[in-house]
């Protein structure tokens, strides 16, 4: 017999505590939602300076896809009226986390929670998935680099299209293999201290432009 957390498929419950207490304060109308996976949430741990003293919020759970995301976008995003989101997903679907995945699954997902983002006046910002040469717990995944190629792609278009800013790691960290400069990560998929620094200074950059 399955429980609760087993049927928290999309983990409703980890920020719900979190964002409760955060609707309680008073409105913040600078508020920005960091929404993520494990890059995301480890954000905080290896470099918290990022998310000092600025009314940034991490709203990232490690291992998850897409389609969860886009579940928990309400609760997790909306509810909490930033005036923006910036969304970094769609790794961990090339990796096959929660089952196969393609590019268009992925950026239909994306584009979903943009597209929610904007309906409720949030401005969006949609990030480059970062280099990827080979996932270590999912050795057969083929190709990750054209994926994520292919990926990125179709959000800088979308983000184009729809006059939403996107947000390049990417260029910033990918070596010639290609995959993620060894100088950022220890794992070749999540950034080390200098890795969170370079992201750092980019996603400041990308939120002025809004």
């Amino acid at each position: 017999m399955e429980n609760d957390t087993d049927l928290d498929w999309p983990n409703l419950n980890r920020y719900k505590d979190e964002n409760k207490a955060l609707n309680l304060l008073e409105h913040d109308k600078r508020r920005v939602v960091f929404m993520g996976d494990s890059i995301t949430e480890g954000w905080s741990d290896l470099y918290a300076s990022f998310f000092s003293n600025r009314s940034y919020i991490n709203r990232g759970i490690g291992g998850q896809t897409t389609p969860q995301m886009l579940i928990r976008f309400k609760p997790d995003v909306v509810d909490l009226k930033p005036f923006a989101v910036v969304i970094l997903a769609g790794t961990n679907d090339i990796a096959g986390n929660t089952g196969p995945s393609n590019v268009k699954m992925i950026t239909d997902n994306i584009f979903s929670m943009s597209h929610i983002a904007n309906s409720y006046g949030i401005k969006v910002v949609l990030s480059s998935i970062l280099p990827v040469y080979k996932y270590e717990w999912a050795k057969g995944i083929i190709d990750p680099p054209s994926t994520i190629s292919d990926v990125n792609k179709r959000l800088k278009e979308h983000a184009k299209l729809n006059e939403m800013g996107y947000l390049d790691y990417h260029s910033s960290m990918v070596d010639d293999r290609p995959g993620l400069k060894k100088e950022y990560s220890p794992d070749g998929v999540h950034p080390n201290e200098k890795g969170y620094e370079v992201m750092s200074e980019l996603a400041e950059k990308a939120l002025r432009l809004l």
